[in-house]
C-alpha cells in the first residue's frame, strides 16, 4: 500500500468524506475518488462504504485503521524532526520541564538569564518525563528538567542537585521544635494521607514504603500531581509525601514540612541530546538552575 494511498485513507477518516479529504490533501475531488479506486483495486477489497451519504470504513478498513494512524503519526514526527534539524544555528533557548519545576525554578532562572543575555529568546514548556524525552529527541526542545531518571539511551542526563522526600502537613500540625527532625514513616500509621497516583519511579517507591505501614494510612483523596496534593494539605485535608521542590513552593506559611525517614533521594536531572553540545546560553541557564535549586533546598 503506497504512502499516498495511506495519506488518502487517513484524510477520508479525518474529514468523513472524499470531498473533505480532497481539500485536506489539496487535490480535486475526482482525483481523490480515482486514487481511492486505484488503492482498492490494488488491494482487492473495498476500504470504505457509503452509509447515509457519508463514507465509513469497511471491516477491512477498520482492521487497517490503527496501523495507518500509527504510520501517519510516524511520518508527522519525521517531518517535525527534519524541520527542526533544518533550523539555523541561532535558535532560541528551548526548555521543557515537569510542572513542579515550572513553578519553582523556571521563572527565576529565566529572569536571571535574561539579565545576562537580554537579547536571547526563550521558549518554555511543561511536559511529563516521557513526552519530554520525545520532544528532545525530535529537536523540538534543547534542555529538559525532570526529577526522574529516565534512562533514555539517546539522551545525556546530568545531575544538578539532590534532595529528599518531604512530609507536608497543614499549618500548626507539628510543634515548631519538631520541624527540623525527620518524621519516621511509622508515624503515618492511621493518618489521613493524600494519595499520589503518579506512575513514575518516585511514586512507585513511595507506594512500596507506604505498603509496609501497619495500620495503613487513611487515604480518601487521590491526586495525580504533587502540586495538587500540596494545595489539599494547605486546606487541612491531611498529610502528603512530596518532592522537596513542591514542599517549598508557594506560601512559606501554607504548609509545614519535615524530611521523611527513611531518607528517599529526589534528584534533579538536566537532559539534552549528546550530538548537540551546549552553547554558552544553555550552560549559563543550567548553572542558574543548579544554583537556585541548591539554594532552595538549603533553606530550613
Amino acid at each position: 500500500m503506497r504512502l499516498r494511498y495511506i495519506e488518502l485513507f487517513h484524510a477520508i477518516l479525518t474529514s468523513g468524506s472524499i470531498t473533505g479529504a480532497a481539500k485536506l490533501l489539496d487535490i480535486s475531488q475526482p482525483a481523490a475518488s480515482k486514487a481511492l479506486q486505484h488503492a482498492e483495486d490494488q488491494l482487492g477489497f473495498a476500504l470504505f462504504s457509503r452509509v447515509r451519504g457519508r463514507v465509513q470504513p469497511t471491516q477491512q478498513g477498520q482492521l487497517l485503521r490503527d496501523r495507518i494512524e500509527n504510520i501517519i503519526q510516524e511520518v508527522q514526527e519525521l517531518e517535525r524532526l527534519t524541520t527542526n534539524m533544518g533550523q539555523p544555528g541561532n535558535c532560541p533557548l528551548r526548555v521543557t520541564c515537569t510542572p513542579t519545576l515550572a513553578q519553582v525554578l523556571l521563572p527565576s532562572a529565566t529572569v536571571l538569564l535574561r539579565k545576562s543575555f537580554p537579547d536571547v529568546t526563550v521558549e518554555l514548556s511543561t511536559e511529563h518525563s516521557a513526552a519530554m524525552c520525545e520532544s528532545l529527541s525530535l529537536r523540538e526542545t534543547d534542555i529538559g528538567l525532570t526529577l526522574q531518571d529516565t534512562g533514555h539511551q539517546n539522551l545525556r542526563q546530568r545531575v544538578l542537585c539532590r534532595g529528599q522526600v518531604m512530609v507536608i502537613a497543614p499549618p500548626g500540625w507539628w510543634p515548631a521544635a519538631e520541624l527540623a527532625q525527620p518524621l519516621p514513616i511509622s508515624a503515618l500509621a492511621s493518618q489521613a494521607l493524600i494519595g499520589i497516583t503518579v506512575r513514575d519511579a518516585l511514586g512507585s517507591m513511595l507506594q512500596s514504603h507506604l505498603a509496609k505501614i501497619d495500620p495503613a494510612p487513611r487515604s480518601t483523596v487521590a491526586v495525580q500531581t504533587y502540586q495538587l496534593a500540596r494545595s489539599l494539605v494547605a486546606k487541612g485535608e491531611g498529610l502528603a509525601l512530596v518532592d522537596p521542590f513542591t514542599a517549598r513552593c508557594g506560601d512559606a506559611n501554607g504548609v509545614q514540612m519535615r524530611p521523611l525517614k527513611p531518607f528517599i533521594d529526589v534528584v534533579l536531572y538536566a537532559m539534552h541530546r549528546p550530538d548537540s553540545p551546549l552553547n554558552r546560553v544553555q550552560k549559563r541557564f543550567l548553572h542558574l538552575v543548579r544554583q537556585l535549586a541548591r539554594g532552595m533546598l538549603a533553606k530550613p
